[in-house]
């Protein structure tokens, strides 16, 4: 679980349909780096910043979170360390709503995090 949470992608939530379906995907990188840019991607325990040059940095639940993304055929690539953890490569779908991120892993497939821009 605290592998989803930290990808920005980032925790392994639920929530109806009719909720999921109030978010607009995000088609491209340009769109993607202007809702992150100069933000924190905050949630309870969580504080990342998810960077143009392609770097992710912060902190999940008191352990250092290091990584780095790319765009790629409409999805949110990363790479991912969580403290001693590498948790290894995901891309993921992107989705956005009234100063909020999602993010769904596994393509769009799996569980997904939203996260506060603030």
């Amino acid at each position: 679980m605290i592998r989803v949470l930290i990808a920005a992608t980032l925790a392994a939530l639920c929530a109806g349909a009719a909720f999921a379906e109030s978010f607009d995907n995000v088609q491209d990188r340009d769109d993607f780096v202007v809702l992150v840019s100069g933000k924190a991607l905050t949630r309870l325990g969580v504080n990342l910043k998810v960077r143009e040059d392609g770097r992710i940095e912060g902190r999940a639940f008191g352990q250092k979170v290091r990584g780095a993304w790319r765009w790629q055929a409409g999805l949110f690539c990363r790479d991912l360390k969580f403290g001693d953890r590498d948790l290894g490569q995901n891309c993921q779908l992107v989705q956005h709503r009234d100063g909020m991120i999602r993010f769904i892993s596994d393509a769009g497939r799996g569980d997904y995090a939203d996260l506060r821009l603030k």
